[in-house]
């Protein structure tokens, strides 16, 4: 009998899944864990990485092994985390199966302490303004009433160029609050850029990568932002799951869905549900839900969304980690019919984005180079909504550290994804010819 068929003639009985992969009130360590790289390079192999990679959180509790990247092609590195407890075993299953592996990070649980111990230095900065010392609130990673207070706070100051909208309430009863910049206009047609991120409870990098694009929006005294602001409205909201992404900060640093039945909130979008690289087991990772729109928070946002559908220019959604921009398709390989100006666009932006630090960005539709992820909020804007320029960011950085990237790369990543950005929206601006409102 195979590894996978004993484990599973073990388990089959018990319930693995609830919304709790902790105790309550007991903090998930993860104290001895690695991340291991591997290197799939026989059909075989593959195969075996897949079977693993589909089943593991159906057959294996408390995160025994954790894909952080998919198994996808030949000679293409995948990236596991696996438990001091269990990374014997593994690292003998690999050997049976002769599949290369090296660790790349030896200790996560170090990681996360040492990102602890940033949140606990700024505290001395919590009784002060953040708007009036934005480089300070950039030196860590916040909670969610940070985040909101620190938008409340922008838009106090700037209530001439912002708005903060709540445009839902999540399964905790979160509020999903939308920020959003733009001179002020009398038209009801001004073009939208709508950028969110945080679906992903554990991808830290983007909210706060999110909310550098805001302030810099706001503060910018560069006369293209300006210009750019008298075009576009800015809809900007930096956390999309904030349930998942609180219960990273006090519970699990690696919780990666929403806190509603275990849903992962990127295969629960309404276009192609269902299909490749999504699961309909609950404790996978990639649960695309019970239903298309089953969770409050994609419930929201998409019928927001399409209430501006006409307008809406650009959709980003940020995550991390691997340094793509990634354009649709996520649920097949086929491309669209507009991948060439999806691809191109893509690759105007990452040319700018890397002359700042050189860090470098491949572009290319999602199943193509990354791996297939039906369900996506990007293939949902581009194939339901209508919008043309439809992507996915996956930020920072390239597996060094992974999901747990130290705050010292918050502002470069911020700078380098505006930078980015600003070239597209340019792009776009002389593409369809628009003008600056009348105000």
């Amino acid at each position: 009998m195979n590894f996978i068929a004993i484990i599973s003639a073990i388990l089959l009985a018990i319930d693995l899944c609830s919304s709790d992969s902790v105790e309550e009130n007991v903090e998930k360590q993860y104290k001895g864990y690695k991340v291991l790289r591997l290197l799939p390079n026989t059909v075989d192999q593959l195969h075996y990485l897949s079977d693993l990679s589909t089943d593991i959180q159906l057959l294996i509790p408390n995160k025994k092994l954790d894909f952080w990247t998919q198994p996808k092609d030949l000679n293409s590195s995948v990236d596991v985390m696996v438990s001091p407890d269990f990374y014997k075993n593994i690292r003998e299953k690999l050997s049976q199966q002769n599949i290369k592996n090296k660790v790349i990070i030896k200790d996560v649980g170090e990681l996360v302490e040492q990102e602890k111990k940033t949140i606990d230095d700024q505290l001395l900065y919590r009784t002060k303004s953040w708007v009036q010392n934005s480089s300070a609130f950039f030196e860590a990673y916040h909670s969610i009433a940070e985040i909101y207070q620190y938008l409340d706070d922008l838009h106090s100051i700037n209530t001439n160029i912002s708005a903060v909208e709540v445009i839902g309430t999540t399964t905790e009863g979160r509020p999903l609050k939308l920020f959003k910049i733009g001179t002020k206009s009398n038209s009801t047609q001004k073009p939208i850029i709508w950028i969110d991120a945080g679906i992903h409870a554990r991808e830290w990098i983007a909210p706060s990568t999110a909310l550098f694009i805001a302030n810099k929006l706001i503060t910018s005294t560069d006369i293209e932002v300006k210009n750019l602001l008298n075009v576009y409205d800015f809809y900007i909201m930096p956390s999309a799951n904030p349930d998942g992404y609180e219960y990273s900060r006090t519970s699990d640093r690696m919780w990666r869905k929403t806190r509603s039945n275990n849903p992962s909130f990127w295969g629960n979008y309404g276009f192609h549900w269902g299909s490749a690289g999504s699961s309909s087991y609950p404790c996978s990772e990639t649960y695309h839900g019970k239903a298309p729109f089953s969770e409050p928070e994609t419930k929201a946002i998409s019928d927001y969304i399409l209430s501006k559908k006409d307008n809406i220019k650009m959709y980003i959604a940020m995550h991390s980690y691997s340094q793509f921009i990634l354009t649709p398709w996520g649920w097949t390989s086929e491309l669209p019919k507009q991948y060439n100006d999806l691809l191109s666009m893509g690759q105007k932006a990452a040319q700018t984005l890397q002359q700042k630090y050189g860090t470098h960005y491949k572009v290319g539709s999602s199943t193509r180079i990354l791996y297939a992820a039906a369900g996506g909020a990007d293939d949902w804007a581009h194939g339901v909504a209508g919008i043309k320029y439809s992507y996915t960011f996956e930020l920072r950085d390239t597996g060094v550290y992974g999901f747990v990237l130290p705050v010292r790369f918050i502002v470069p990543t911020g700078e380098e994804t505006f930078d980015g950005i600003k070239t597209m929206c340019t792009e776009i601006r002389d593409e369809y010819k628009l003008k600056a409102v009348n105000t």
